[in-house]
């Protein structure tokens, strides 16, 4: 249906839309200047989003896609199943986390407040955070010895924080009570009620401004906008089919790879994409719910098609996911899911691999795909526990334009990292090491781009690591005839000098003052075949430090190294 048809000025529907976006906007600032942990505040593990009167996403801040494409999942599975539209009163505030009530892992509590005007609900605000732990068998809640949902951590299901505007005082001291930082966990939970708030007295000024009639009919013509601009970007593709395979190195308890296929099929203004042929859930905490999957699958499709469609559930109308049940991309409950990345990165360049062949002027070669989690358990001096939990990115893979990006996150996450002055102000550690990896980028006409590494030290008289990684066996691929990048890897090294190579996903390892963690990540996958490389290009990455003479001679042969140093 067109603008016209929903009754609404075009010019009048565009401001409305970007007022929208304005509230999301809101709440996210809200939440950054008020919340108390460095993975929201810093890392910025967190997201906003409005919608609709029935629960669709209609406007989202510039935050994470992987949580953003699920919100709605997660609120309609909250109305369908356990909190009915009709029961939501003015001044509450829903609250879960549960990954099996629509959630992402239960480290993301996420939260959801209606909209009233005149007795009136006009939308629901929504917030996302990652909490820095919510219990479970590790400190971080990445447990990797989990096998099943509780020993994740504690869940949250489907009830009212706040009731009326009145805070359910015993509900929120019992969370508080099954985690490791009660104080940042209070203060970040705090910042999304507030966040809230906010975006509820945004929308109300709208609605109050243009009308609850005129707002509702706003938020139809925005969706379906999405859904049309969607359409002619896919009509606009060639028709056909394309099938590819990932390799996941393991789940953390077994050496065993997760495979993850996919079969896309392009027909007209549509899209089909089937995971049959992907491995049964597994018995450790890397699988995937629908939600998670089909988040994935949106971000990889709208990053393929073009940056002008305005994200929201009118976008997913021409989208057909189709997950076999039981398998790791459709996990039955109980199994667990906190490290769900490691595959989620992985079905966003599994579906890019397949598009390559559809559309390959337009993908690039694969990034790191792995959100690089690990969580430090220590106590500062005074004795208080502590939890230090950091993000890491690696190289983008390149592309038919030009060189893949070093040390750059991906959209999907879209973390930053955090600085390293305010990590040691506020931990126990001292960093000896941060920069990019000379020739982790996969040789190419264009080239992959760097991963890093990030090397700290313990100060404190001991502490326990976890680690949430991924790539040390299946590095990023490369196309049309790129190289792969390179794998990454994690060392402890003693202050005997013996070094320990852990695996990629470990909980519990034991660390002493004086021990030295080194995290190296991939880079991305080579585009092209590397021979034809400018030698302008290869000489600049010589002399920047990119590549060593050595790959140099190896993968862009003896000539262009000559011709380049020359």
């Amino acid at each position: 249906m067109s603008d016209l048809q929903h009754g609404i000025d075009p010019i009048r529907l565009e401001v409305i839309r970007n007022a929208l976006v304005a509230a999301a906007e809101e709440m996210s600032i809200t939440i950054w200047r008020t919340s108390r942990s460095t993975v929201v505040r810093e890392i910025l593990d967190f997201s906003t989003a409005v919608f609709d009167a029935q629960g669709n996403n209609i406007a989202q801040s510039a935050r994470i896609p992987v949580h953003l494409n699920s919100m709605s999942d997660c609120l309609r599975t909250i109305l369908d199943r356990f909190i009915p539209l009709e029961h939501w009163n003015d001044g509450d505030v829903i609250v879960t986390n549960d990954p099996y009530s629509g959630g992402q892992h239960l480290p993301d509590i996420q939260t959801f407040r209606p909209v009233f005007v005149d007795g009136r609900r006009v939308a629901i605000v929504g917030t996302l955070c990652h909490h820095v732990d919510v219990g479970g068998g590790a400190a971080g809640s990445y447990y990797a010895g989990a096998t099943e949902i509780f020993h994740e951590g504690i869940r949250i299901p489907p009830l009212r924080l706040v009731d009326k505007g009145v805070l359910n005082s015993g509900v929120f001291e019992m969370l508080l009570h099954n985690v490791r930082q009660p104080d940042e966990t209070r203060g970040d939970l705090n910042a999304q009620i507030a966040a809230l708030g906010i975006g509820e007295r945004a929308v109300a000024r709208m609605a109050k401004k243009y009308g609850s009639d005129p707002l509702a009919a706003a938020m139809a013509a925005i969706l379906d906008g999405s859904e049309r601009m969607m359409r002619a970007a896919l009509k606009a593709l060639p028709d056909g089919e394309a099938c590819f395979v990932e390799l996941v190195d393991d789940d953390g308890q077994s050496d065993e790879p997760i495979r993850l296929q996919v079969k896309i099929t392009k027909t007209g203004e549509t899209i089909g994409l089937d995971f049959a042929g992907s491995s049964p859930q597994v018995r450790g905490p890397v699988n995937n719910t629908p939600a998670m999957t089909c988040s994935a699958v949106y971000y990889a499709l709208l990053a393929a098609l073009g940056g002008d469609i305005p994200a929201n559930s009118g976008c997913y109308r021409a989208v057909t996911v189709t997950l076999p049940e039981g398998s790791v991309v459709n996990a039955a409950f109980p199994a667990p899911v906190a490290g769900r990345m490691v595959v989620n990165h992985r079905i966003a360049t599994a579906v890019f691999g397949a598009l390559a062949q559809i559309v390959p002027e337009r993908i690039p070669a694969a990034y790191y795909a792995i959100s690089y989690v690990y969580a430090l358990q220590t106590t500062n001096p005074a004795g208080k526990r502590q939890v230090y939990f950091d993000i890491e990115v690696g190289g983008w893979g390149g592309h038919a334009k030009g060189d893949g990006a070093s040390a750059l996150s991906c959209g999907l996450h879209n973390n930053t990292n955090a600085p390293i002055e305010m990590v040691e102000a506020k931990y126990p550690v001292t960093f000896t090491k941060y920069g990019l990896i000379p020739d982790s980028g996969g040789a190419g006409q264009f080239r992959g781009g760097l991963g890093l590494v990030r090397e700290w030290r313990l100060d404190a008289a001991e502490g326990t690591l976890s680690t949430n990684f991924e790539r040390f066996r299946h590095a990023p691929y490369g196309i049309q005839g790129g190289e792969p990048g390179s794998l990454s890897r994690t060392t402890v090294t003693r202050t005997d000098g013996s070094q320990l190579s852990l695996r990629s996903k470990v909980s519990g390892i034991p660390l002493t003052a004086g021990d030295i963690v080194t995290i190296e990540t991939s880079g991305g996958g080579g585009f092209g075949d590397p021979r034809k490389r400018d030698p302008q290009r290869l000489a600049k990455d010589l002399a920047d430090g990119m590549v060593s003479p050595q790959q140099a001679a190896s993968l862009y042969g003896a000539e262009i190294k000559k011709g380049a140093a020359a």
